[in-house]
């Protein structure tokens, strides 16, 4: 029987057993087991405890009992009838141990919801894993793609007010209703018959415009840029009330063909690499191109930007082999120029001569015009 002293208390001499002296075992006979602490002590639980320095009982003690409310099994002991040292450490250090509480965090942020205290490097990562594990994702009835149905963003972009990313903002701040109702939701879907205002004044998705322009040079290919003196802007500034931009770019010295709309889907398919558009160059060059540049052209040279190869070159003409027509759908800034210039050619004039169809015929330099119907339904069989 082990016995624990109070804090304070001075360790009392060793208890003997049968009037044995202290210090000393039992005698065990051959064929008999040794005494154990459950013979030598009374049945049941133990409720009393004894001061250690008059052996006299001193009150009641508390009794151990599992969550369930039932006593705990009994203790395990070795063949000696002793408990085991891990199991005494357990009862009378581990489960009186006092439960540590914390009184508060550095920031209310560092504790979950149970109350559990996340400390650490790691702390707010885990408290967000908790979080997003855990929350619910609410989807709106209006996101699902219905027929006809546009997104806000795009709604109001092709109503000419501004570009989709300023839409986004517009709507995170109220500024934008539909059916007399507040819409903050980016990816809301405005469905047709539908009312969409913006600060009161009621919108309408704008009609389709294309514009062609034979871009001379000195001009920056940019809707506004105070460190330009001109832009080609200035030169359609009259051509529509429809807030139209242009379809890709050309440097300030590069002249030729450049489109305008406010078609955003069809920006997208005739300026992205993919889709494989077809552009011809006028290149001026300061000397005499060789067959074996041209063809190294064509079989493609590495850039400081990556490989690139044109579709097809030649010569526009054979007496003058310092003027090459060059086709190419590279969408890098200034392809052309950089390819002759990697080959040691300085580029005097750059010319766009045909863009997706679209050629400069009956179109002087500085001018523009509408696309004819037949042109829109070319460019939009092209772009599917």
């Amino acid at each position: 029987m082990i016995i624990r002293r109070g804090r304070g208390q001075e360790r009392e001499d060793k208890r003997t057993v049968e009037k044995r002296e202290p210090g000393t075992r039992p005698r065990v006979k051959k064929g008999d087991s040794a005494p154990t602490d459950q013979s030598r002590r009374p049945s049941g639980p133990r409720t009393d405890s004894r001061d250690l320095s008059s052996g006299k009982r001193v009150g009641k003690t508390k009794v151990l009992k599992t969550a369930s409310g039932s006593r705990p099994a009994a203790p395990v002991t070795n063949r000696f009838g002793k408990e085991r040292t891990s199991d005494v450490f357990r009862r009378n250090v581990i489960e009186k141990r006092p439960e540590r509480k914390f009184e508060g965090a550095e920031s209310d942020q560092y504790v979950n919801k149970t109350g559990k205290v996340l400390r650490g490097r790691l702390g707010i990562q885990n408290l967000n894993n908790e979080f997003n594990s855990t929350k619910k994702v609410v989807k709106s009835a209006t996101t699902k793609k219905e027929p006809g149905a546009m997104r806000l963003n795009r709604y109001i972009a092709n109503a000419g007010l501004c570009s989709r990313r300023e839409a986004d903002t517009y709507i995170a701040t109220g500024c934008v209703m539909i059916n007399g109702k507040i819409v903050s939701e980016m990816g809301h879907q405005v469905l047709p018959g539908e009312s969409v205002s913006f600060n009161g004044r009621i919108i309408t998705a704008e009609k389709k415009m294309y514009v062609l322009l034979n871009k001379p040079k000195g001009y920056v290919t940019t809707l506004e840029d105070p460190h330009a003196d001109k832009t080609v802007m200035e030169l359609i500034a009259n051509a529509c009330t429809e807030r139209i931009y242009p379809v890709g770019r050309l440097d300030k010295s590069t002249t030729g063909l450049l489109l305008f709309t406010n078609d955003g889907d069809m920006t997208k398919r005739l300026t992205h690499p993919k889709y494989n558009r077809k552009k011809i160059y006028h290149v001026y060059l300061d000397q005499k191109v060789t067959k074996n540049h041209l063809q190294e052209i064509v079989d493609g040279i590495t850039l400081e930007d990556g490989f690139v190869a044109a579709d097809s070159v030649s010569y526009v003409s054979e007496d003058d082999k310092k003027q090459v027509g060059i086709e190419i759908h590279s969408g890098k800034n200034k392809i052309v120029r950089r390819i002759f210039e990697h080959l040691g050619y300085k580029v005097e004039k750059l010319d766009r001569v045909y863009f997706c169809g679209l050629t400069k015929k009956d179109l002087p330099r500085g001018r523009w015009r509408f696309l004819t119907d037949e042109e829109v339904s070319l460019l939009k069989m092209s772009s599917k």
